[in-house]
């Protein structure tokens, strides 16, 4: 019996487990993470560990439709989120009309 997990436009990505590489779980990015659902890992993802591998999706969406002249994008560790902010003033937020997984 499989799950389906619907992340609308989320980025997602399998990384194989070595045989032999962890007892305990899944390493990714040099951080061991238990078996099972992790609901948020240190860089914003949420992921499934299992023996085998461990398939994780973005917890963010990228900006894409913004003004990118009068505005940048600064990645919020915080919010797991992408902030669009003006290059004048970073204090201010940029309207976005698209983000894209």
């Amino acid at each position: 019996m499989g799950i389906i997990v619907a992340l609308g436009d989320a980025y997602c990505f399998q990384k194989m487990n070595k045989p032999g590489e962890s007892d305990e779980g899944c390493i990714l990015d040099g951080k061991l993470y238990p078996f099972g659902e992790i609901s948020r890992t240190e860089n914003c993802y949420r992921c499934s560990c299992t023996r085998d591998a461990m398939r994780c999706c973005t917890l963010f969406h990228t900006p894409v439709g913004y003004n990118k002249e009068k505005c940048k994008v600064v990645f919020n560790k915080e919010s797991c989120n992408y902030d669009v902010v003006q290059k004048e003033d970073p204090s201010k937020e940029c309207f976005v009309y698209s983000r894209v997984g």
